[in-house]
């Protein structure tokens, strides 16, 4: 029996899953949940150790049978995150997330330092956003400055935790795209935008080296021991959250649209050339397979569904007979649901707001449809970004947690008038890593499959999860959505000031 796992450490939770490519089942998975640090600055912190303890205990969970039979894995992180190491390995400080906007400053700072945000985006593709890795390296600097000073290695999330398995430090084109320093058209770091990070530092020396898509490593006996995983098992590069995703969904072909409902919620692409807008409307991401990967990504999603159920006092598997019992478009009840800052529209210091409360509308069933529909219409926001650029789809693939509520199913199919589909393995990135490790280990034995043909082979939709857009309520959403929109104009300069 020859399986593959994939690890997906998220910003609530880390999970496993364990597949095996003969059955094309799942024979295991695991879950073990993370604890957020949050402050009054918008920071948003969590303690790698954390997430070394999590995997530790997803893997005890697993049948030692089962664990005995892996032969490969990858890990999938949440992106954008900053964990410093120093040169014998040890964390220096707790790691800052993609949702920390504390460092929102500095991603100014460093692009007018660069010659701007164009100049920016002309260097790498990308500006420097909220969230991103380059804006957390001056931040530290300033905050922390001995651990800035014993500074060895920048590694993101994913790599740390391939740094714990495997012992050895590197990165991969797709995750190392969101550190903000990466020229995407090139796959090369920029000099220019690392300078300007800190002129007074070669952090280019501080960067791991770039692995390929299909590399594999050795994992560490003594990990492997810690795991119950066998000493000969091999570790792909994995990826950022998103790239696992891509794979998860199959969208490692163009022509695919995927959507995640998760803490964030993101829309992405797969592309053969690289997608950069000039203005930086969307995020033009490397993907983790060899393409490209344009991407839209809000820093609210299922976060405002999980707090208007928390402050209400009910559970989100209550929030569908909420949204049963109200209609599309909350009877006029309007969510910016910009609890953590967003990215998407581009608002690192944004608050969330509820607008158009009255009398027929001020219950927590209308609440939590307007926190529903506002997480949808940031994503429809960035979603009208990829069409005026001449990218064109005739459906979505849905994962996330959001994906396994019906409503939202439909809700989604409504707002853009696109039929959705759900793969039939709901953890889309941890699956996603999974098929990677597949992938490659193939490759290693001289195999000639794509990485499009693993996910075609592999990756089913479940039809009875499907969900088709309903006229009616298509051209109710737009009504409401360009209600959001106005709010959404008239609120921005507050936002913003």
């Amino acid at each position: 029996m020859s399986l593959v796992a994939g690890i997906d450490a998220g910003t609530q939770s880390l999970k496993v899953v364990v597949y095996d490519p003969a059955t094309r089942t799942l024979v295991a998975t695991a879950s073990a949940p993370l604890d957020l640090a949050s402050g009054d600055d918008g920071s948003r912190e969590q303690h790698p150790a954390d997430w070394v303890a999590a995997m530790r205990t997803c893997f005890d969970r697993i049948d030692p049978a089962v664990r005995a039979g892996v032969v490969a894995l990858a890990v999938s992180g949440q992106q954008h995150g900053f964990v410093p190491v120093d040169a014998d390995g040890e964390v220096l400080a707790p790691a800052k997330l993609w949702c920390d906007t504390s460092t929102s400053a500095e991603c100014g700072q460093i692009m007018e330092a660069a010659g701007g945000a164009a100049r920016t985006i002309a260097l790498a593709g990308n500006p420097i956003l909220a969230g991103y890795t380059a804006s957390k390296l001056p931040w530290t600097k300033t905050h922390r400055p001995d651990a800035y000073a014993r500074l060895a290695t920048i590694l993101l999330p994913h790599d740390y935790l391939n740094f714990v398995l495997t012992g050895q430090r590197f990165c991969e084109w797709g995750d190392a795209s969101g550190t903000g320093w990466l020229d995407v058209r090139t796959r090369s770091w920029s000099k220019e935008l690392l300078r300007a990070t800190d002129p007074d530092r070669d952090l280019a020396g501080c960067l791991p080296p770039i692995a390929v898509p299909d590399a594999l490593f050795d994992i560490d006996p003594a990990m492997a021991t810690q795991l119950g995983l066998p000493a000969t098992v091999k570790v792909a590069v994995g990826g950022g959250d998103n790239m696992m995703a891509a794979i998860g969904t199959g969208c490692v072909e163009e022509g695919r649209l995927a959507m995640s409902l998760g803490t964030s919620g993101t829309l992405f692409a797969y592309s053969d050339t690289p997608v950069v807008d000039p203005t930086g409307a969307w995020a033009a991401f490397c993907s983790s397979t060899g393409g490209w990967l344009p991407l839209i990504c809000t820093m609210n999603c299922t976060v405002a569904t999980e707090q208007v159920a928390k402050a209400f006092g009910f559970s989100t598997r209550e929030g569908d007979a909420h949204l049963h019992a109200t209609p599309p478009g909350a009877d006029g009840l309007v969510m910016l649901p910009f609890l953590n800052g967003e990215r998407t529209p581009d608002l690192p210091l944004g608050k969330g707001v509820l607008a158009g409360l009255d009398t027929t509308n001020m219950t927590p069933a209308h609440v939590y449809r307007a926190a529903m529909e506002g997480a949808t219409y940031s994503l429809k926001y960035g979603f009208d970004a990829f069409v005026r650029a001449g990218m064109r789809f005739d459906r979505i693939v849905l994962t996330g947690g959001g994906s396994n509520s019906a409503a939202w199913r439909q809700l989604v199919a409504d707002v853009f008038g696109l039929p959705v589909d759900v793969p039939a393995q709901s953890e889309g990135a941890a699956f996603g890593a999974a098929l990677q490790a597949l992938w490659a280990t193939g490759r290693a034995r001289g195999e000639t499959a794509s990485i499009a043909d693993i996910a075609r082979m592999h990756v089913a939709l479940d039809p009875a999860l499907s969900a088709s857009p309903v006229a009616a309520r298509t051209r109710a959403y737009a009504a409401a959505y360009d209600r959001f929109l106005r709010h959404l104009d008239a609120l921005t300069p507050l936002q913003r000031g």
